[in-house]
């Protein structure tokens, strides 16, 4: 190598007793990642998965209050950080050690710092998936986290509308350039259907999903309706996977987390079906 110089491969660990890491993510704000991430890390417990959810959205942290957790505080140990839990699903989050109205004016390192604190200094136990909660973009959070951490897999989040599109393109791009598998894409926000008449309409127009997953070759996981129940469900701090687990948007959300578990499975057989080249 040139000068002498030695290249050296940086070792990604993964959280003592965490088998698996599922990045949620979205290219913008506003298209319900958030909302999808509980949603999901509860449908997942429900199926038997010992499941952790990670909120490494340090600007704008919302984990706490959608998980009716935002009241309470982690205990701190000499062994580390002991998460929250709520309807099954242990969590941690910068909004539990903060207050609610207090801005985070941080750079960048100090943020990937604390997102890495929170990873690696909580004491998950034995979880089968980690959920985090990526903030929007493609900043320095998304960039340390797969440089030094081997994320499983990814789900990206989108509403069918074409400026959200543009940037849902970005974090697919940004995935499969750091070698994460994608596991497809959520369309939020996909249909409204009237209360009074039943009638659908596609405020954010429509297929913009299936046309991205056409163009990289994912699969469209969920189409999730524009639907107030959800909303109201997440800002009281009860997800409709868990207050209303009978009804039809907590179905979806339950399919969607079937649809991750298959296919991490067939992702980690492949991984293991791989031979190991002999130096």
């Amino acid at each position: 190598m040139a000068d002498g110089q030695q290249q050296t491969k940086q070792v990604k660990n993964m959280p003592e007793g965490v088998k698996n890491i599922i990045a949620v993510a979205s290219g913008k704000g506003g298209v319900g990642k958030s909302t999808t991430a509980v949603n999901l890390a509860v449908s997942l417990a429900q199926s038997g998965a010992k499941t952790g959810l990670l909120d490494a959205d340090i600007y704008g942290p919302s984990i706490p209050q959608m998980m009716g957790l935002s009241d309470r505080e982690p205990k701190v140990t000499e062994q580390g950080i002991e998460p929250l839990e709520n309807f099954g699903v242990k969590t941690t989050s910068i909004g539990y050690m903060i207050k609610e109205e207090q801005a985070m004016i941080w750079r960048g390192p100090m943020v990937s710092g604390a997102v890495m604190q929170l990873l690696n200094d909580v004491i998950w136990g034995e979880l089968d998936y980690l959920v985090i909660d990526l903030p929007p973009g493609t900043g320095d959070i998304h960039l340390t986290l797969v440089q030094q951490v081997p994320l499983t897999a990814a789900v990206v989040v989108t509403t069918p509308q074409d400026i959200a599109l543009l940037d849902c393109k970005r974090g697919i791009a940004m995935f499969d350039k750091v070698h994460v598998p994608m596991l497809g894409i959520v369309e939020n926000m996909s249909v409204f259907v009237c209360p009074h008449c039943n009638e659908p309409t596609h405020i954010f127009s429509t297929n913009g999903a299936e046309k991205l997953a056409d163009k990289h070759k994912v699969e469209v996981l969920a189409k999730l309706p524009l639907e107030l129940t959800i909303r109201e469900m997440s800002d009281a701090g009860t997800p409709i996977a868990a207050a209303v687990p009978d009804s039809k948007e907590a179905g979806m959300y339950r399919e969607l987390a079937e649809k991750v578990i298959e296919k991490v499975t067939k992702l980690n057989k492949r991984k293991i079906s791989i031979p190991i080249m002999q130096a």
